[in-house]
């Protein structure tokens, strides 16, 4: 950071520049003497728009490029969708900051006005996500489930032309770009649970650039820190990804944290659910717990399973 200001590292699509310029709008109110710069980069998930993302790889798909660039000190933070974010960042980097929490849901997205429970075998949903996948067919195994890729105002127009009948996204983004109206159900997290930190934003920044930590502390949401991070810890122990099932969610009620986790094949089927409880304090160890349980139940060997299907 210099000469009191802040140059904001950001992909190029609309959902991404919302978040981007929110980040402006939040240091902006707090440090009103603060300059703050977006500066657009694009992603290699932004340019490989004809391959299923479980068929990329996972590691930094939106993310790289925006690490680079702040290593290269050509932004001082960088702004991602946190569920994004790879549990291990770049060597010199760190979340320093996220904003506080949108919507955690999945949203059924229909402009015939579809809900979940009048989906049947003959209808075409679209979905990028193996999580939601997954968990589709763990409700109908005989959905008939395609790959859509684009941003969101691409999918919806893809929808409309007959490309699908219904599409599952997450249901903040929708929700940020003002697309409220194609939402027909907000999904139930206990139905379909979220990805790993879904409708976060998350600030990076270099570990050693202490000017610019300080400022961002100041504006980081602690709720969504706590809770994202417990997520993230029970993702990383699980060595999960977009590659695998994989969905967490968490709730903070009187002080009690509760997480539950979710994975599964890539068929909805070989399930492991599991929820656990106790002082938010404890967030980051009951994630652990969460986690270890999983690997007792045999995630390990599902994990492989996956890869060697997505190898193929």
């Amino acid at each position: 950071m210099k000469n009191n200001t802040i140059r904001i590292g950001t992909r190029g699509s609309k959902l991404a520049l919302y978040q981007a310029y929110t980040t402006k709008d939040t240091l902006e109110e707090k440090f009103p003497g603060l300059k703050v710069e977006v500066i657009i980069i694009n992603s290699k998930g932004d340019k490989i728009l004809d391959v299923a993302l479980s068929k990329i790889g996972d590691k930094g798909l939106f993310t790289k490029e925006l690490e680079e660039a702040l290593l290269r000190d050509e932004v001082d933070i960088a702004v991602h969708s946190l569920k994004d974010v790879p549990t291990a960042v770049a060597d010199g980097l760190k979340i320093s900051a996220v904003l506080p929490r949108a919507d955690v849901r999945d949203a059924l997205v229909s402009h015939k006005g579809l809900k979940l429970n009048q989906l049947t075998s003959e209808m075409v949903i679209a979905t990028s996500s193996l999580r939601r996948i997954a968990q589709l067919l763990k409700i109908n195994p005989n959905f008939k489930i395609i790959d859509i890729r684009g941003n969101v105002d691409t999918r919806i127009r893809k929808m409309e032309e007959g490309f699908c009948d219904v599409m599952i996204m997450a249901a903040a983004g929708l929700k940020r770009l003002g697309l409220d109206k194609y939402i027909s159900e907000e999904i139930d997290p206990i139905v379909m649970i979220p990805a790993v930190s879904q409708g976060a934003i998350a600030i990076e920044s270099r570990s050693n650039d202490n000017e610019c930590n300080t400022i961002l502390n100041a504006i980081s949401h602690e709720a969504t820190m706590i809770t994202t991070t417990a997520e993230r810890i029970f993702l990383r122990k699980l060595e999960g990804g977009c590659q695998i099932p994989i969905g967490c969610y968490t709730t903070v009620e009187n002080d009690t944290f509760t997480i539950k986790g979710y994975m599964s094949y890539t068929d909805g089927t070989d399930v492991i659910e599991k929820s656990m409880s106790g002082s938010i304090e404890n967030a980051n160890e009951i994630a652990e717990n969460l986690a270890a349980f999983f690997i007792e139940s045999g995630s390990v060997a599902l994990l492989e399973r996956i890869r060697q299907v997505n190898k193929s």
